[in-house]
């Protein structure tokens, strides 16, 4: 029985191997892509190793560009955006959670009907709304409009519901305030939440491209998605080149998840244990 169970786990694996393996080629294939010549770029059989190098050459091309300008704008507003976001969810969810007061529970329920709400469907009021308030083709528009997420509220929200009463009555016995308790008690015992969202809330922010598309008018101003679309307009038969210019977008994700990769899992192990 035992000698099965080993045969049984061992083919399972090879299979996830082989799933894993068909999954990265894409990205492998775009990285083996993006250091090759032009002209080797289709060759078939497929060399995943390139006989002929031209990585120098490419990157340099691609940053050559205005792609820096649009890497650079993709930073500024993925980063303030994702600050202010976890800044505004946590204390959303810390009011919804720890704070009684009348009309709580049906205002949360209002709060969650928003994000039944198709974004699409709201694109022309927040475009006509913005436009009137002088925030429409600016960053600090395209921040303000992603800082405010009814899902952080309510995955945070569900995590500050776990933290024990009696920490926050001992808090207040002390004479600590609502501020003091929520920046030096009950934030630092979600941190791992608040850093699984934050890596969220970066990832789908720096691949934005509806918001960015239909809120920036100035070029100078496009982030990397857009960036990326225009790069690709210019030099569309040049797959080597758009090939260095995605996988030079994916790198801070990346880094970002491997940094975040031990947060995430204690986030998620946190979902998972009651109390």
């Amino acid at each position: 029985m035992d000698k099965f169970k080993n045969v049984k786990k061992t083919l399972l694996t090879i299979l996830m191997f082989i799933i894993g393996v068909l999954f990265m080629s894409p990205f492998l294939w775009m990285i083996s892509a993006s250091m090759k010549p032009e002209a080797d770029v289709f060759l078939y059989p497929i060399q995943w190793i390139p006989k002929h190098w031209n990585l120098i050459e490419n990157y340099k091309t691609v940053w050559s560009t205005k792609f820096s300008l649009y890497y650079w704008n993709s930073i500024k507003v993925s980063v303030l955006t994702t600050a202010l976001s976890v800044l505004l969810s946590s204390m959303a969810a810390y009011a919804f959670s720890k704070i009684k007061f009348r009309g709580r529970h049906v205002l949360f329920v209002l709060v969650l009907a928003i994000y039944m709400i198709p974004s699409q469907a709201i694109l022309v009021p927040q475009f006509l709304l913005f436009r009137w308030m002088g925030l429409f083709d600016s960053h600090f528009g395209l921040i303000l409009l992603g800082s405010f997420s009814v899902l952080g509220t309510f995955m945070l929200r569900q995590f500050y519901m776990g933290i024990h009463e009696e920490f926050i009555e001992s808090a207040r016995m002390d004479g600590a305030g609502h501020v003091r308790i929520f920046f030096s008690i009950c934030t630092p015992l979600v941190r791992p939440a608040i850093a699984t969202y934050a890596i969220l809330r970066f990832i789908w922010t720096w691949n934005d491209y509806q918001n960015p598309l239909i809120f920036l008018r100035t070029k100078d101003l496009f982030t990397l998605p857009l960036g990326i679309r225009s790069f690709a307009d210019l030099n569309g038969e040049f797959y080597s080149l758009i090939m260095a210019a995605s996988v030079s977008a994916i790198v801070p994700l990346l880094i970002i998840f491997i940094i975040g990769q031990k947060q995430v899992i204690e986030g998620i192990s946190m979902g998972g244990v009651k109390g």
